[in-house]
């Protein structure tokens, strides 16, 4: 495979990243000014499609930046965006350039005075009971919210979300006073006690925000979002990622990371533990059990910070860290017993769920069995030699269905955000063989031709690859060569989600300027290039469209790439040079086949049709508690109906290869695991489509085979 033409970027941006830096030492600036100058260099000289950073950018900047700090728009009034933006929405290019940095500040500060006005409001609100007979509603669509026009209007669009919240826990309650109220032991309640305890409950979910907003919206993080904002402004996928986040990055691309091993989740503003890894740090100590909820962390014998306020990633994020080092977690117990726990991090293999896994679909009617091949990403241990490598992995699964015998495969990319471009290539080859696989062009820069040398096809057999409106980057590119080459087909919503861009990380460093490794100050994604299919069309944009549509809830939500305003354009270039594949089916007859079916399932016209409304339905909703609740019966009964219609009614018969039936047997954690993803497959209405496909194409190969001419030696 080639290389991409990186070398001759890097030196160029080199260069102009020293000269910059030499540049400004003359008036040091501090760490967000540094931050910000570097940044705007790599923004400038190294993006793909860069926009001209000015006062027009700027604007966009800020604007993106105040969403991001109060996307409901119930914290800033319209005369803070006007202030603000009279002062700093045109000065944030010039910050950029070398300006002391005002604008975040300022905008922080008031940010942070309003916050704290409405956490006096709430106390307010929620000391008194709220009238349901009212007849009001709530707009919960945010994109119609413009910011409130004065401090009457703001302070009742909170009372709003307020009485939002507590109508739901209200309802709730009621509901389950109806329920148990035959209950022996069950203590039935008045409806006023019940609306107290509603407001009481959402004084505590809301006293957890603003503990959030405490904890995780300190002038760095504000800073980091701010960065952040400068780069998505640029394009969706050029982003700005501090330190600590850079690492969690890598390790989920990898797989492997430091820490304890131990599963968390959030349950009631609380970090619990949910399972402890087989033989991990967390288990071996015997200290911590399934439940235990862990309120500090202190790294090492450094101060411990409260968890309070904290989601389940940012505590993950303190809790790993560097191989062999300490980190002491307070601990309370399920008996209430308050404890310090002192771990010391080793390596963790999240082996179940970030690699390829494979199963068995079994049809004993049609008697064909189809391997389905799962993978969550295209993952690979950068730092590592010896790491794992997604295509290996697709590779060693590939091997073992052959093994077993598989009349098909189906490649499971859903959700699948893509990874390795190195991966995708080489994963494309196990069934292409020899050939281009995809075109990468930079700035001002001819396209490259990435191709795979090895002429060996690992398998050959009928293919199908599913994939849904999360199917992005990488597993975009494995469609689309599938598709070129008329190798398989591809299954899924209308499209993939349409990243057809390439990223690099660079490293910002207080001495050195711009790094490729670890950095101090921070990391920024740069996109760099776009991808092209061999067919000479960009996956940007338009992604890779189905040959086999299955309507999806997700199809109707606009959360696409062509449903950024700041998303790069579709264009095409010249296809490359390659041969189709040759086999016995043709997709205008799979497509017949397929059809036929799906008119005759009424499922999918249920899930499309309910989607629809479901989407429309929660534009709004009523604050009245008889219009509350009869809008709530009929949100539930169109969910209740697309969840039905999504599983299957009768269940096919998945397994694990047989050779690895007891693989799990070691692991209870990993065994539950294994079986629930087995029961979702059995269920999934999609993937029964996908398999019906793929059946389709293994009934014409036989017939194609059984009326082949006799071959004489």
């Amino acid at each position: 495979m080639k290389r991409l033409p990186f070398v001759l970027l890097i030196i160029l941006l080199t260069g102009s990243f020293f000269a910059f830096k030499s540049s400004v030492a003359r008036t040091p600036p501090g760490k967000y000014e540094q931050i910000m100058g570097l940044v705007g260099q790599l923004l400038e000289q190294g993006h793909f499609s860069p926009q001209n950073i000015d006062d027009n950018f700027s604007k966009k900047v800020f604007d993106k930046f105040m969403d991001d700090l109060d996307f409901e728009k119930n914290v800033f009034l319209k005369s803070d965006y006007d202030s603000l933006a009279a002062l700093y929405a045109t000065r944030i290019d010039d910050e950029i350039k070398g300006a002391p940095v005002r604008s975040f500040l300022a905008i922080s500060s008031v940010f942070d005075r309003r916050i704290q006005e409405t956490a006096g409001w709430s106390k307010t609100i929620l000391a008194k009971p709220f009238d349901y007979t009212v007849n009001e509603s709530i707009t919960l669509n945010t994109d119609k919210l413009q910011y409130p026009g004065s401090s009457t209007e703001r302070e009742d669009r909170w009372r709003k979300k307020l009485k939002y919240l507590a109508l739901e826990r209200y309802v709730d309650l009621q509901d389950e006073r109806t329920a148990n109220k035959n209950e022996k032991g069950y203590v039935v309640k008045s409806d006023t006690d019940l609306e107290k305890q509603a407001r009481s409950r959402t004084d505590t979910v809301i006293g957890r925000l603003f503990e959030r907003y405490k904890a995780k919206y300190r002038d760095d993080d504000k800073f980091d979002m701010f960065m952040n904002a400068i780069a998505n402004t640029m394009d969706p996928h050029t982003s700005f990622m501090a330190p600590v986040d850079k690492r969690y990055f890598d390790e989920e691309m990898s797989g492997v990371f430091f820490g304890i091993g131990a599963a968390l989740m959030q349950s009631d503003g609380k970090i619990k533990i949910t399972s402890l890894n087989a033989g991990s740090p967390a288990e071996k100590s015997g200290q911590l059990q399934t439940g235990d909820i862990i309120t500090k962390v202190a790294q090492g014998d450094g101060p411990a910070e409260d968890l309070m306020g904290y989601n389940v990633q940012d505590a993950v994020k303190l809790i790993r860290g560097k191989e062999g080092t300490i980190v002491k977690l307070t601990v309370r117990k399920t008996d209430g017993v308050v404890k310090v726990v002192r771990l010391k991090r080793e390596k963790i293999e999240n082996d179940f769920d970030t690699y390829a896994r494979s199963a068995v679909i079994n049809d004993p009617v049609k008697h064909t069995h189809v391997g389905i091949i799962y993978l969550p990403e295209f993952y690979a241990a950068f730092d590592d030699p010896n790491g794992r490598r997604s295509y290996l992995d697709v590779a060693k699964e590939v091997q073992k269905l052959k093994d077993a015998k598989v009349d098909g495969i189906i490649i499971d990319l859903r959700y699948n955000g893509g990874g390795s471009l190195f991966d995708v290539v080489n994963m494309v080859g196990l069934f292409v063989g020899k050939g281009p696989v995809v075109q990468v062009k930079g700035r001002g820069n001819r396209a490259e031709v990435l191709d795979v040398k090895d002429e060996s096809v690992l398998y050959d057999g009928p293919l199908a690859v599913m994939v849904n409106e999360f199917s992005a980057s990488a597993s975009e590119i494995f469609a689309a060569a599938i598709q070129d080459y008329g190798r398989g087909v591809i299954i899924g919503g209308t499209s993939t989600f349409g990243k057809g861009t390439v990223q690099r990380n660079f490293g910002l460093d207080a001495k050195n300027g711009i790094t490729y490794g670890e950095s101090d100050l921070g990391t920024v994604k740069l996109t760099l290039q776009k991808f092209y299919r061999v067919s000479g069309g960009s996956t940007q944009l338009k992604g890779v469209e189905s040959d086999i549509v299955l309507p999806s809830y997700m199809d109707v939500l606009k959360l696409k790439e062509k449903d950024n305003k700041d998303a790069l354009p579709y264009d095409e270039i010249a296809k490359a040079s390659y041969l189709p594949w040759r086999s016995a089916w043709n997709m205008p007859e799979i497509k017949t086949l397929s059809d036929q079916r799906l008119k005759s399932d009424s499922s999918f016209k249920v899930i499309k049709d309910n989607s629809q409304w479901l989407v429309r339905e929660n534009d709004e909703s009523s604050l009245n508690i008889d219009g509350y609740r009869k809008e709530r019966k009929a949100i539930k009964e169109k969910s209740e109906q697309m969840n039905a219609a999504q599983k299957l009614k009768n269940k096919m018969d998945v397994t694990l290869i047989p050779s690895e039936a007891n693989k799990f047997a070691g692991d209870k954690t990993k065994q539950e695991r294994a079986n629930q993803w087995l029961k979702g497959l059995s269920e999934d209405i999609y993937l029964n489509q996908a398999a019906d496909v793929v059946d389709d194409m293994v009934n014409i190969d036989r017939l194609a085979k059984n009326n082949a001419p006799a071959q004489h030696p």
